[in-house]
């Protein structure tokens, strides 16, 4: 029996945890620690939440050597996390005291501190990087700012795309950033841990409470998954975002890319020159990209030093690789060998996507499929699967005001064709009673 941690999971790690390719469903046990941010009351930690106390809890309980009955069953053997806010970072720490596989904490400060990522990725490939400039949330005037107007704007540590747009000019950024005092709390709180880690290994002067401003770049937009294993970066694929027309906002994730296939190298190439600058030392990551629509050339937009748990049965579809499964595997210190995995494995579909239902009027969604419907759609799709997010109140508005916009369901099918996969979406949003997309 192996015991695996899972930190701070989310609903993509709840679905797909169970669903294992590599058949450790019955020799795996697991754990699970944290809270969630979205749902009270156990977001109300957050108020109370110390991530080296919290790792030491952690070491206490799992580590082998605590006291009490089952203290010894509960020993874990591997950790994973695709929780971008807590979870990577806690991993790291914790699988560093615990002596297990995973993302170093000095790779996860690296690619997680957006100013830092920045900096280096400047001195070590500047041709796929972009001028950026760092400012406090107090900025008083556009003189403090490195950087001309219009720009694209982000916390130097966020997730869940918070509080990241384009501003036209200064007005719009002051607009863009004049917190409530519970907004102002709650960031503060949001932020505290990555701030804390950040001053004890004396990373860098900018915390979390500094803005990063980027020059904005055009072209299209790519998720590209890969893990380093063994001192080797391999690419385990790459996903094409489609935004809601005249916004920055996901409507969907294809996959496979339909990019021309040499742009799809330089994509390759410049994941594995990113994951060697931020010095992902171990572990699945994510890399989003602009590609120029005229040149194919790259620009980074981020890096996530973990798995895009969204994407995990995407890839199974197609390729017959669950992303859940290879951070399983890792975090057993088992070989993955992603690049053996697909040239060996398939999946049922040709293609596979990841839609997105969202709403830009600030209203709440009005209808949520029941239990008959969810039914109907398994029937009519068995491999479907449709995650909801039910939004109201103040969540409901922190969300439009960060985001303009939010998301209330996402759903993942497969499709012998992009034909065959968007009629198939069409058929499966009636039955749920969501728009289809066009």
């Amino acid at each position: 029996m192996k015991n695996i941690l899972v930190l701070f999971d989310q609903e993509w790690d709840r679905a797909q945890l169970n669903r294992a390719v590599f058949q450790t469903g019955s020799d795996t046990r697991f754990f699970h620690e944290g809270f969630d941010l979205f749902e009270f009351p156990s977001n109300a930690k957050l108020l109370f939440f110390d991530i080296f106390r919290f790792v030491d809890k952690l070491v206490e309980k799992y580590g082998g050597s605590g006291k009490g009955r089952g203290a010894a069953d509960r020993k874990i053997d591997g950790i994973i996390s695709s929780h971008e806010q807590f979870g990577a970072i806690t991993a790291a720490l914790l699988a560093q005291r615990l002596g297990l596989p995973s993302q170093s904490v000095n790779g996860v400060m690296n690619a997680q501190h957006k100013a830092l990522a920045r900096t280096l990725l400047a001195r070590a490939m500047p041709h796929a990087n972009v001028a950026f400039a760092t400012f406090p949330y107090t900025v008083a005037s556009a003189s403090e700012i490195d950087l001309p107007f219009p720009f694209f704007v982000k916390p130097v540590k966020a997730a869940y795309s918070v509080l990241a747009r384009r501003v036209e000019d200064f007005p719009d950024l002051k607009d863009h950033l004049n917190f409530r005092p519970w907004e102002k709390y709650i960031i503060k709180r949001l932020v505290r841990p990555f701030n804390d880690v950040v001053e004890h290994f004396g990373a860098t002067d900018i915390n979390g409470h500094y803005m990063l401003a980027e020059q904005l770049i055009d072209g299209f937009q790519v998720n590209v998954d890969g893990i380093v294993e063994n001192g080797k970066t391999s690419v385990i694929g790459i996903v094409d975002a489609v935004m809601y027309p005249g916004t920055d906002a996901f409507m969907r994730w294809e996959y496979p890319s339909r990019l021309p296939a040499e742009w799809q190298t330089n994509i390759r190439e410049t994941t594995i020159a990113v994951a060697k600058a931020l010095q992902l030392d171990s572990g699945l990551f994510n890399v989003e990209l602009r590609v120029c629509s005229h040149s194919g050339d790259c620009k980074i937009i981020e890096v996530n030093p973990r798995m895009a748990a969204q994407f995990s049965d995407v890839y199974e579809m197609v390729d017959g690789i669950n992303l859940h499964d290879v951070a399983i595997k890792f975090a057993l210190g088992e070989t993955v060998d992603i690049e053996r995995l697909k040239a060996t494995r398939k999946g049922k579909y040709k293609c596979a996507t990841s839609f997105v239902y969202r709403r830009f009027d600030g209203l709440p969604q009005p209808h949520f499929p029941g239990t008959a419907e969810i039914e109907k759609l398994r029937q009519f799709d068995p491999d479907a699967q449709v995650l909801l997010f039910k939004k109201s109140g103040n969540q409901l508005k922190r969300e439009i005001k960060w985001l303009q916009s939010y998301r209330y369901a996402c759903m993942n099918m497969g499709g012998m064709s992009a034909e065959n996969l968007m009629e198939k979406h069409r058929l499966a949003s009636v039955i749920l009673g969501f728009p289809a997309q066009g």
